[in-house]
This record gives C-alpha cells, structure tokens and sequence, in this order.
C-alpha cells in the first residue's frame, strides 16, 4: 500500500504577539493601583477628569490576548484502493493510487497511518487507518464489504458491521444516544450516516455502496478528544466519498 504524503507542518511563534498584548495590560493595570489612596486627584477637578479619559484611552486601546487555543487544523486527501486480502501487497507496478483509488478521505496533518495486516483485511475488511500519535484511540479507518450491490435498512446496516468490529458493539451497548440519516452526494449516491454518543467516546460513521461493494468510514475518539476537536473529527468525517465510476 502506498503511503500518504504529507505537506510540511508550518510552524509560527506566538510569542512576539503574547509579550505585545500582555505590555499594554501591565500598564492598564498600574492606572488602577495606588499606594496612596489619599493622593487620588478629586473626581469633579480638571485633574481627575484628565485620569478618568487616560486610563479610558489606555483600556480602549488595549490588544486582548488571543483566546485561540490552536492553529486551525491543515489535512491531506488519502487514496484508498480497498484491494482484496489476495491482492494485498501485490505487485503495484506504475499503477497511480490516484488512478485506481476507489475512495478518498481527509488525513489531519501529523497523524499516522497504522498498516493494515492481510489478515485484517481477510477478516473485518479493513482498508486503511490513520490515527492521532498523541491519543491512539482517536482515530478514522475505512472497511469494505464485496457482494454489496445496495444498502439494506439502517438499522441493519449498522448491526451487521458491529457484528465483525468488538469496539462498534461496545460503544453500542454503552450508548447514551444513536442518530441515523440518510443523504445524497451530488451525483444522487445514497450514504447512511450516524453517530453514536456513548460513555466515554464518541463515534461518526457514514456507509455507501458503489462497485458492487459496501464501504464504511469511522472516527472514533474518547470523550475528552472529541469536546477538544469535534470540529476537525466533523470535517474528515464529512470528507469521506467514493470516486471513479460505480
């Protein structure tokens, strides 16, 4: 299987913009402390109306610390083949991935791709996987069905790929609430999409059938994970689609 490139991280020091912001504050700060409270000038005198309109000007004019936690999140596209356990590891020649990719999903810059074993692939159909190095368990993956020419009810659906995936029926059993939907791509390809809140994690599952075969996309995270970066495990959720003709 070929491995995804990445684009170089860009990297940016906040510290010239945290010692700007923090300067400002120091001094507002100062406006508002005496050691002396009897030397405060006379509210109504010319004096004091002249402190009132500095320290005003002084907080006005004051940059706020950015509240960004993080930069917001880059990615790269993923091309996935869903080559068969037989031809897994096969010979490749100067075939393009992008040329026989029969699905494509958004990578987050910085995760890792986990290789997917022939016996895996044999078994629970998975095809690809990529995972935060700094939390393992939030990750995405894909798995693929052959026989599938159309997709049964949803709620089938989602039974039948717990029953080769023991995580899926334990976030399952453990679910404090499981939504389903149907939608539509451009081109009028049916997906089922669900999500599933369960204690302790949380998981966002879309499924499609094109090529006679039946492809189901995940992102998993734990609690904490998904409160801190739900809008990015939305976004390569929502990446996910097949591509080439059906």
């Amino acid at each position: 299987m070929a491995t995804s490139l990445s684009p170089p991280t860009i990297l940016s020091s906040t510290t010239a913009a945290t010692k700007s912001a923090q300067a400002p504050l120091t001094v507002a700060t100062k406006t508002h402390i005496s050691a002396h409270p009897n030397k405060h000038p006379f509210p109504g005198s010319a004096a004091g109306l002249a402190a009132t309109a500095l320290a005003a000007a002084t907080i006005l004019t004051t940059t706020p610390p950015s509240l960004a936690d993080s930069p917001p999140a880059t990615y790269h596209l993923y091309y996935g083949t869903a080559a068969s356990a037989a031809n897994y590891g096969g010979y490749g020649g100067n075939a393009s991935k992008m040329d026989t990719a029969e699905y494509v999903y958004d990578v987050p810059d910085g995760w890792k791709e986990r290789l997917v074993t022939k016996v895996e692939k044999g078994t629970n159909g998975t095809d690809s996987e990529f995972y935060n190095p700094k939390k393992r368990t939030e990750k995405e993956y894909l798995t693929f069905l052959a026989g599938f020419g159309q997709l049964a009810p949803k709620d089938i659906v989602l039974n039948n790929l717990a029953l080769s995936d023991v995580d899926l029926q334990d976030l399952i059993a453990r679910a404090d609430n499981i939504s389903s939907e149907e939608k539509k791509d451009e081109k009028g390809q049916l997906y089922y999409v669900y999500e599933i809140d369960g204690t302790g994690a949380h998981s966002l599952i879309s499924v499609t059938c094109a090529k006679n075969k039946l492809y189901a996309h995940f992102v998993n995270a734990p609690a904490p994970e998904w409160n801190r970066d739900q809008e990015t495990l939305r976004h390569i959720h929502e990446s996910f689609k097949t591509v080439g003709s059906s």
